[in-house]
């Protein structure tokens, strides 16, 4: 009886076993939702294969196509140099593609705290909450590219339209991530310092920053690395300046493929680089 009570259906949800050749048992789960993701890969999957079929390929030879790419690929992987610029102005424009994520990260580290204390449900009151948390996801569906182009009707294309753009989509990216490390704090002790009479401020300096710091500066070093690859792109896009305007230049301009390939590597490193230091210093946050 105990058995047939563990395997009973829960949720709803139809369990069976199907016993495969090898004697292992296979268990999954029928439903609605489940059934309907089928359905929409297979939607997804038949449009795709249509949309490769009835594309305008303009006579265009596929064999030379191929050919042309895989040597294009090669010259840039495997064949590069520089040749139109100098090592030391490589490095100033990667600095400053670094001051670009650095800024806008910071900017909307310091903006996404202050509005997460109102989004938390543990520590604010659920009607504004519920409408930060709206108009943020709003903020956060537009994408980063697109900001930076709407500042850039006010601000000019440059460096100040990519990094009020960049700081704009961390604020609301950063926004919902602490919201939600705050409110995994322990109810616990926040009920404790409301009974010993703590106001809104020590609960937060004295229980919601030590127990939410840890994975506070976890998405902020991972914000900040969307926001150097964000700002490479932005480079180009909007002018912004910095290693992603000299790729756009070698690969588009002058179409020096072994340039841009030396540029690729380089941007490469510094990111692998990147990462090595914000595991670090997670490592000793915790």
């Amino acid at each position: 009886m105990e058995n047939a009570a563990v395997l009973s259906p829960q949720s709803g949800l139809q369990q069976h076993a199907e016993r495969r050749r090898n004697g292992k048992i296979k268990i999954s789960a029928k439903s609605k939702s489940t059934t309907v993701l089928k359905l929409l890969m297979l939607t997804l999957l038949l449009l795709t294969v249509y949309a490769f079929w009835s594309f305008d390929y303009k006579e265009i030879a596929l064999g030379e196509a191929v050919a042309s790419t895989l040597h294009n690929m090669k010259t840039v992987f495997l064949e590069p140099r520089l040749s139109t610029d100098t090592m030391q102005n490589i490095l100033y424009q990667l600095l400053v593609t670094f001051c670009l994520g650095i800024l806008s990260t910071v900017f909307g580290a310091v903006l996404a705290f202050f509005c997460a204390l109102l989004c938390a449900k543990n520590i604010a009151a659920s009607g504004p909450a519920n409408l930060i948390k709206s108009l943020v996801a709003v903020v956060r569906a537009v994408p980063t590219v697109l900001w930076v182009l709407i500042f850039a009707v006010s601000a000019g294309l440059g460096s100040v339209a990519a990094v009020i753009g960049l700081t704009f989509h961390s604020f609301a990216y950063l926004t919902k991530v602490y919201a939600e490390s705050i409110e995994e704090v322990d109810e616990g002790t926040i009920e404790a310092l409301r009974a010993s009479g703590a106001g809104f401020w020590q609960i937060v300096f004295q229980a919601v920053v030590p127990a939410s710091i840890s994975r506070m500066v976890a998405w902020t070093f991972m914000r900040f690395e969307i926001n150097f690859i964000n700002a490479v792109a932005m480079g180009a896009a909007a002018g912004a300046g910095g290693i992603g305007f000299q790729l756009f230049m070698a690969g588009s301009f002058y179409f020096n493929l072994h340039e841009m390939g030396f540029l690729t590597y380089v941007v490469v490193i510094a990111v692998i680089l990147l990462e090595f230091c914000s595991t670090k210093i997670k490592a000793k946050v915790k």
